[in-house]
């Protein structure tokens, strides 16, 4: 048994066929990650609160919506909002917290993965567990490509037979970025396994 990498955060995105799987995936996490969980689906203002009650109901962790400058907490899943962009920051106690603001769109979209993945590169964290699920388009690749030069990452993507749409996850995938390809009721054990549980 090789020691296990120590993850400070799960770093998440996802868009079309998003929702659902979220559905499926939060609940079967274990009630202990150690680590706090980012998750990036692009939607429009106003959708994201609901979508993280409903999730948090079914889980065992806690999900929530992230709010601008909240300390990243263990065990709790935090749902960028929709319409705002999301970062991670470091506060003056060198805590993890979430930076969401409004900022144009990038690619036209907002929130936007790239900006969430890139925006780890000025913490303090030096392993990053990535999860690209289903979505339309490439947002995330160019993100992971440019953490993975400074951070020790673990890419985790959705594979093609169970994503809605084999947009983000491919394009990940053809980057060379991918380390795992995964069917989606598989991903959460895989988790799991890399925190060492």
């Amino acid at each position: 048994m090789g020691k296990a990498t120590k993850y400070g955060i799960i770093a998440l995105a996802c868009s079309t066929g998003g929702p659902q799987a979220l559905h499926t995936l939060l609940p079967m996490l274990p009630e202990h990650l150690g680590v706090p969980m980012v998750v990036l689906q692009h939607m429009p203002s106003g959708f994201t609160h609901s979508l993280a009650e409903r999730v948090d109901g079914m889980s065992k962790l806690t999900v929530k919506e992230a709010t601008d400058k909240e300390v990243l907490l263990p065990d709790t899943v935090y749902i960028a909002q929709g319409g705002k962009h999301l970062e991670i920051g470091m506060n003056s106690s060198n805590k993890l917290i979430a930076k969401v603001y409004e900022g144009p769109p990038i690619n036209n979209l907002r929130p936007n993965a790239d900006v969430m993945y890139e925006s780890l590169i000025d913490t303090n964290v030096e392993s990053v567990l990535c999860v690209v699920l289903t979505g339309m388009g490439s947002d995330g690749a160019k993100g992971i490509a440019e953490l993975k030069e400074k951070k020790n990452v673990y890419c985790i993507t959705q594979n093609e037979q169970t994503c809605v749409v084999y947009g983000m996850p491919r394009a990940v995938e053809e980057a060379g970025l991918s380390d795992v390809s995964v069917p989606l009721k598989q991903i959460a054990e895989t988790i799991s396994k890399k925190l060492g549980g």
